[in-house]
């Protein structure tokens, strides 16, 4: 493996269909037709791949020796020795400072929301995220920070609604990620069996039967913020239709599928993967995506 290819694993590039939410604000703030907008939203995209792909890096620095008793991800370049952790380190400078570069070519308070991301991410893989709950809640802070960047980075004001169902949906899919690593790890190992400890030491502090209740509130409670955002009187008045509740069907199918991929294929454990792997969820979230476009264009 050259250096090369093993910085590019390094950075993930398939994560980052999870920026996309930096773009969430301009669609449902009708900024897609300011050309201007446009390009700055494209280069806050950037900067986020940028940005998330060196958090990434010291994540994988971090957990190099946990990552060495994963099945999976013993392969990562870090973990195998491919590359060492002061080159990689190095990348993930390379990385924030490029990142940081283009967030404050946008604005000021897109390289905040940026540099917030990075601390964030890093109180996580420092220890925050062996805290049960609190691990969770911060892999959504970071969608957050991605849904403000893309609103009061550009200068978009932010929907309350909006927000509310950005919660909602990642905390969903982080406690779906939980679930799949239990998943993964066998019966014997939930809450609080060996490999947890070794491969996610939060895992010990989950059982299987909570994180089932935290995944049906949380998908309902997506799903309710959604509806109700589309009838609501101020979203048809701001976006001139009052079809947008058309597109409901696509997010209950999407909510529903990502369950039968978690419950029945055993997936989940990468949001990423799944929305680019499953057929299903991409036509759910391509087919969601063009009739929001089209009605509120």
């Amino acid at each position: 493996m050259t250096i090369l290819s093993a910085t590019v694993r390094l950075m993930r590039p398939h994560q980052w269909v999870k920026n996309g939410f930096v773009l969430v604000g301009l669609i449902f703030g009708h900024g897609f037709t300011d050309q201007a907008l446009l390009s700055k939203a494209g280069v806050l995209f950037a900067a986020f791949c940028l940005v998330s792909s060196g958090v990434y890096v010291v994540n994988d620095v971090l957990d190099r020796e946990a990552d060495r008793a994963h099945p999976k991800k013993r392969d990562r370049p870090v973990a195998c020795g491919t590359v060492g952790a002061g080159t990689a380190i190095a990348i993930a400078l390379l990385l924030a400072a490029g990142g940081f570069a283009l967030a404050g070519w946008v604005s000021s308070t897109a390289l905040g929301l940026a540099a917030c991301y990075v601390v964030l991410n890093l109180g996580y893989s420092a220890g925050l995220k062996h805290i049960a709950i609190l691990d969770v809640f911060l892999i959504s802070a970071g969608f957050m920070l991605r849904i403000f960047a893309g609103t009061l980075g550009l200068g978009i004001a932010p929907s309350h609604w909006l927000l509310l169902c950005g919660l909602m949906v990642t905390v969903f899919l982080g406690f779906a990620k939980r679930r799949a690593e239990l998943f993964a790890l066998g019966s014997e190992d939930r809450a609080g069996g060996g490999r947890a400890t070794l491969q996610r030491r939060v895992l010990d502090d989950y059982s299987a039967k909570l994180l089932d209740q935290l995944i049906a509130i949380s998908a309902a409670g997506a799903m309710v913020a959604y509806a109700l955002y589309t009838l609501d009187a101020k979203t048809i008045a701001t976006h001139g239709t009052d079809r947008l509740v058309y597109t409901v069907p696509f997010v209950l199918y999407g909510l529903f599928r990502y369950m039968h991929v978690l419950y029945r294929g055993r997936g989940g454990a990468d949001p990423a993967a799944e929305l680019l792997g499953d057929p299903h969820l991409l036509a759910a979230t391509t087919g969601w995506l063009a009739v929001v476009i089209w009605l509120i264009a």
